[in-house]
């Protein structure tokens, strides 16, 4: 047990479920460590929610668990996500053709100096 898992985003005017997201392990890849996932419905795109969730993930990673590095994952032509990590602070790693996708990081002491 990691001690996390992801979250389900609830518009907080209606309860109405508009996604989900936060740190998981993928079952899949363990060796991968935490990482930070995310989905949104198309109807709150554009609100700050990914922005929002991806901020509340690094602080129960951080400070809560004392992680000391926290992955993501993108598509190369999804600028949007890349936005929100790069906001967030984390940084390009490199492609994975593998999975298709840019590999992303965060560290404690990256996101300790100044990247909120």
């Amino acid at each position: 047990m990691d001690g996390f898992a992801p979250w389900t985003a609830l518009l907080a005017e209606d309860g109405r479920v508009v996604g989900w997201g936060g740190l998981n392990t993928d079952p899949e890849a363990p060796e991968w460590g935490g990482e930070v996932a995310y989905f949104f419905s198309p109807s709150v795109w554009g609100r700050g929610r990914a922005s929002e969730l991806v901020q509340a993930s690094l602080i129960h990673a951080f400070q809560d668990l004392g992680l000391s590095r926290v992955g993501a994952f993108s598509r190369p032509d999804n600028v949007a996500s890349i936005r929100v990590l790069a906001k967030a602070g984390f940084s390009r790693v490199r492609f994975l053709r593998s999975l298709e996708r840019d590999e992303f990081e965060i560290t404690g002491r990256r996101w300790q100096g100044g990247s909120r």
